[in-house]
């Protein structure tokens, strides 16, 4: 498919190309929707196989986004930033001021912060380029703590409607990816006693969660197999597909990733049929983005992790809708998203 039936059929505005072959910066901005307000996204620095897969990945995850700002009830459209290159590289300044002077060609159009292969240090680079930065150093710093609360609150949630009780002392949960997001997540659920099992494709990151938390590793590929109350997924997406499906022996499935569905119309529905209760990943991970909107609001930290529980709440409600429209779980927080910018659409000007 080409670049513009794709963004026909996302729905998306606008693909910005960036290039700078002096520092080997090769940058993508795509802009999903700006309804609610600027498009905020971070930049995701990845060797992608081919500069189609990079445009791919930006295309889905600015449109995953959009719907994010709006289930959490942020004024924030959707965009999102890749980097195609090495993530490894020591020389990243001049990298990631040539991706600021991308950002700064958008004019507030679009926001960045970190994300996968960038840190708080990147996202200071970028902003002696452009003020339309967020998640720096000395502000709302890293995310990671805040999300990782997000997705705690949110597995609480489904613990609630799947068991009757949102204990979690005792269930059996399995991370996948104990990155940042991943460790932190594992310290929420170990503080209230949850049995942890871990995998990552970094074994020095399987052997901190082992020792800090007592946590069981597993290779990477058996993940799929464990027998477990709860599935956290923290790493990339598209792990909920033809090939994992039928292994799942979980209950619940709730982490952090983006675009956990593989084919959201396919497996969205399978899950439903396996009764396994799924927490959207655009709704469950929002505490990422909640703590960069609260820099641009100057929210306290407080503030931001409180907006971040109430993730909770906003799962409770999709899960009461889909039990009560007959829908599945991701197509209930689809039907909710699409809702509120609809609704916004009349009232304000897009940026």
């Amino acid at each position: 498919m080409e670049f513009f039936d794709q963004m026909t059929e996302g729905g998306h505005e606008q693909i910005v190309f960036w290039n700078d072959p002096e520092f080997g910066y090769r940058g993508i901005i795509a802009i999903h929707d700006t309804t609610l307000g600027p498009a905020l996204g971070g930049t995701r620095f990845w060797n992608y196989e081919s500069d189609h897969d990079a445009v791919v990945d930006a295309l889905r995850l600015s449109r995953g986004m959009t719907y994010k700002a709006a289930v959490a009830g942020l004024n924030l459209g959707g965009g999102k930033s890749v980097i195609w290159g090495n993530n490894r590289t020591p020389d990243r300044e001049m990298i990631f001021r040539a991706h600021g002077r991308a950002v700064e060609s958008l004019g507030g159009r679009y926001i960045t912060a970190e994300d996968v292969g960038t840190s708080p240090d990147d996202m200071d680079f970028v902003a002696m380029e452009t003020e339309h930065v967020v998640g720096r150093h000395g502000r709302s710093g890293d995310p990671s703590p805040v999300t990782a609360y997000g997705i705690y609150r949110g597995i609480k949630a489904s613990a609630a409607v799947r068991y009757g009780d949102d204990s979690l002392a005792g269930r059996h949960v399995v991370v996948q990816g104990v990155g940042h997001v991943g460790y932190y997540l594992c310290e929420d659920l170990a503080a209230e006693d949850a049995r942890l099992t871990v995998t990552d494709i970094d074994p020095e990151r399987v052997q901190r969660v082992v020792e800090a938390f007592g946590a069981t590793a597993v290779a990477p590929d058996a993940v799929y197999d464990v027998e477990a109350d709860i599935f956290a997924p923290c790493a990339l997406g598209a792990v909920v597909n033809d090939e994992t499906i039928d292994r799942f022996s979980f209950d619940i499935i709730a982490g952090g990733a983006n675009n956990q569905l593989a084919v959201s119309s396919r497996h969205g529905p399978a899950l439903q049929e396996r009764d396994i209760l799924y927490a959207p990943d655009y709704v469950i991970n929002a505490g990422g983005l909640i703590n960069v909107y609260g820099e641009l609001e100057d929210w306290s930290s407080e503030r931001a992790k409180q907006k971040a529980g109430s993730i909770y709440d906003t799962l409770l409600q999709i899960y009461e809708m889909a039990k009560a429209e007959g829908l599945d779980t991701n197509a209930a927080a689809t039907r909710v998203a699409e809702r509120r910018i609809g609704q916004a659409r009349h009232l304000q000007r897009t940026w």
